[in-house]
């Protein structure tokens, strides 16, 4: 990458001395501002692309969090202490090649003898708990209080009019993609045939327009071939390209398809009971009898869990897919996330029980717009702050600004008003891998109040069900960015508290004066600083040198 970001630097000097196999003394200048765009970018290359959340936005011209740099020049080699990190999500691929080595075990519980050995009220827990039992596909919530009459008459009114918006523009949009995969469809059936006729006359499999155009034939069969490949000649240098294009657009469509499909059977569809197999009241968090040990993904299309994980923890230097952001973590699997909107009753005794097995971080990549017993769950939050737990969530994926009452988000520390009730609880918007106007990821949601930093969530690359790796984006991905660099703070600096952990996160981060687009919309354009109560972007190096400050008590957060 092109090296030439100029720097304007708000100076505060910091020092940061970790004593490891050797000693590293490192005296250090935090960025806090920088406000010149770099004259060129390079275009990534694929191995940036799939490592350029741990970047440095100096040296790299990458809206990193400086994760590899911390390594390099603060971590080196020295041990740190382990940290419980709970993924509240869904299942995870416990048997992953980049995670099995990482995953929390209850040492305490006998794995498969069906009793309660350590006496904490969940069987056989010897990785974490499943909330879900056999159940995967689930309603969204305002299906779910249409469904059984939930709330009172203002909530399923709002309830009724969201699901007929959404049900409506999930039709619509299937049945338009149903329609442009036939005509691709038959469109690239129509080129191959064509691609055949020509191939056979020139004898061979790829060839170049001029000798298309060279073909003499009076086969009308032949000429109407030969005018579609010269047709195709505008999309691509050669015909088994612009094939493969054309197959990837039926892929995308077909993908298309099946996502909307699955929303009209199950998230929109008010006769459809996800929740039957598990057998309990979802909505008495008095009946706690349910669920099971074994949290893995019961599918290989839940992968959000194992995505999740491996960003925050995937095993460092193993010479395998990923390298996650933190070193000396163990992952506490707690599915309690749905294909499908989550239960308040799930979540809240989720949170409960990463907290009373030893659980430092609870990564909450969900959210949603309806949550008819919220007050479980702010109840369980602060039952985290009261025992020094950090809570790091996604803000969510919808492009909206979440400090418009309009736009309400569950969970959240605020309970809907403008004072957080806990301070434990840090909200993450998602950045893409550019630096600039288009930095800020088109469906990440905003606020000035209610969102607390951003952090790279736009393409990311990890672990998937199956010992594979893939991208995916979303706040989900941003969030577990943050759990990990909240990861090694309480690592190597275990005397601070959550609430400290989280105000050096948010203070350490870096800022910048760039004007960006939000919700992909180049009218909504405003100062990144806008964006969250920061303004700024989440940065491994920096929290580390402000958390060895805060440690030694040289800086008081405020």
């Amino acid at each position: 990458m092109i090296k030439n970001l100029k720097q304007n630097v708000l100076l505060w000097s910091a020092g940061f001395v970790m004593m490891g196999c050797g000693s590293i003394n490192i005296v250090s200048t935090p960025i806090e501002n920088i406000d010149t765009v770099p004259l060129k970018i390079a275009e990534l290359t694929e191995e940036e692309q799939k490592t350029w959340g741990h970047a440095d936005l100096l040296t790299d011209t990458i809206p990193g969090m400086s994760v590899d740099r911390a390594y390099e020049e603060i971590i080196g080699k020295k041990k740190g202490k382990k940290v419980i990190v709970a993924v509240l999500d869904l299942g995870i691929d416990l048997t992953h090649e980049d995670l099995d080595e990482v995953i929390w075990t209850n040492k305490d519980e006998k794995p498969g003898n069906g009793i309660d050995d350590d006496g904490n009220g969940y069987v056989d827990d010897v990785h974490g708990y499943n909330f879900l039992g056999e159940a995967y596909n689930e309603q969204l919530e305002y299906t779910r209080i249409l469904r059984l009459n939930l709330g009172d008459e203002a909530m399923r009114a709002e309830a009724r009019k969201k699901l007929d918006e959404e049900l409506k523009q999930a039709k619509e949009t299937r049945q338009r993609l149903q329609s442009n995969k036939q005509q691709t469809e038959q469109i690239l059936g129509i080129v191959k045939q064509s691609h055949d006729a020509v191939s056979l006359k020139l004898g061979k499999g790829d060839y170049t327009q001029e000798e298309v155009a060279a073909i003499e034939t009076t086969d009308p069969g032949l000429q109407r071939s030969i005018s579609v490949i010269q047709q195709m000649f505008n999309y691509g240098d050669s015909i088994p390209e612009v094939i493969g294009l054309i197959e990837e657009d039926v892929e995308r469509a077909t993908e298309g398809i099946d996502y909307f499909t699955e929303r009209i059977d199950y998230h929109f569809n008010v006769d459809f009971d996800g929740r039957e197999i598990v057998g309990d009241d979802p909505y008495d968090i008095n009946d706690r009898n349910y669920g099971n040990g074994n949290p893995m993904n019961r599918v290989a299309d839940e992968s959000h869990g194992t995505h999740v994980a491996g960003i925050i923890a995937a095993e460092r230097n193993n010479g395998l897919g990923v390298n996650g952001v933190a070193n000396n973590v163990e992952i506490m699997s707690v599915r309690a996330v749905p294909n499908g909107d989550e239960y308040d009753k799930d979540i809240a005794l989720g949170i409960r029980y990463a907290v009373d097995n030893g659980a430092r971080i609870i990564n909450a990549s969900f959210g949603k717009a309806f949550s008819p017993n919220a007050e479980w769950v702010y109840d369980a939050i602060k039952y985290a702050a009261d025992n020094d737990v950090l809570i790091v969530h996604a803000a969510g994926n919808d492009a909206l600004d979440m400090d418009d009452k309009n736009n309400r988000g569950y969970p959240n520390d605020h309970k809907l008003g403008d004072v957080e009730y806990t301070d434990n609880v840090i909200t993450v918007g998602a950045l893409n891998d550019t630096y600039g106007s288009e930095m800020v990821a088109s469906f990440s949601n905003y606020g000035a109040k209610n969102v607390d930093i951003f952090a790279p969530g736009g393409g990311i690359y990890s672990t998937m069900p199956g010992g594979k790796y893939e991208f995916q984006g979303g706040t989900s991905m941003a969030a577990p960015a943050v759990s990990g660099i909240a990861a090694l703070v309480r690592s190597y600096f275990p005397d601070l508290t959550a609430a400290e952990v989280k105000r050096i996160l948010m203070d350490s981060g870096l800022s910048t004066k760039q004007t960006v687009v939000v919700g992909g919309d180049p009218e909504k354009a405003k100062p990144f600083a806008q964006l969250s109560r920061t303004g700024k972007m989440a940065n491994a190096y920096n929290a580390l040198i402000l958390a060895q400050k805060v440690s030694d008590s040289k800086t008081k957060l405020p």
